[in-house]
């Protein structure tokens, strides 16, 4: 019996399981075509400091509010992986984002929701050093922040 495993025939399989998945997904119309799988703005994510990538998205005074909850660990032994949970009991929330102030790129995630979805994520960012976490939450067309410090005591990302 020949115990080789053919790497050729398990690329093939995975690739043609992706694709069969996609399909399937289209057909019970959980894909549309106008949906962005990843509605990225590459410009605020490429953005080397705060402001810029909070222009780039379109951030323009973003309030304080008590109905946005942020959760971050207060030390971090391993920036790599800090986990990030950023909720919101406002009403109609389009995108939640949440930026490193201190990280060579300061927007670390971007999420948007379709309508009627519950305003939470949950998550893990890279951080360079001891920097601000910053939640921000758009609803109703207009963004509302929360902060938290971080303090990294091993940094996760190059810079």
């Amino acid at each position: 019996m020949n115990r080789e495993v053919n790497l050729e025939r398990r690329k093939t399989l995975k690739a043609g399981g992706g694709v069969g998945l996609l399909a399937l997904f289209g057909g019970l119309g959980l894909l549309k075509p106008g949906m962005a799988m990843a509605e990225v703005d590459k410009k605020a994510f490429a953005a080397k400091t705060m402001d810029e990538a909070l222009s780039a998205m379109g951030v323009i005074l973003p309030g304080s509010s008590d109905l946005v909850q942020l959760t971050v660990p207060e030390i971090a032994e391993n920036g790599a992986i800090v986990p990030v949970v950023v909720s919101s009991t406002l009403a109609n929330v389009e995108q939640i984002s949440i930026l490193a102030d201190q990280n060579p790129n300061p927007l670390a995630a971007n999420f948007t929701f379709p309508q009627g979805t519950e305003g939470m994520v949950t998550t893990r960012i890279k951080m360079a050093k001891t920097s601000h976490v910053i939640a921000l939450v758009k609803a109703d067309g207009k963004f509302y922040r929360v902060m938290k410090e971080v303090k990294v005591t091993a940094g996760g990302c190059g810079g």
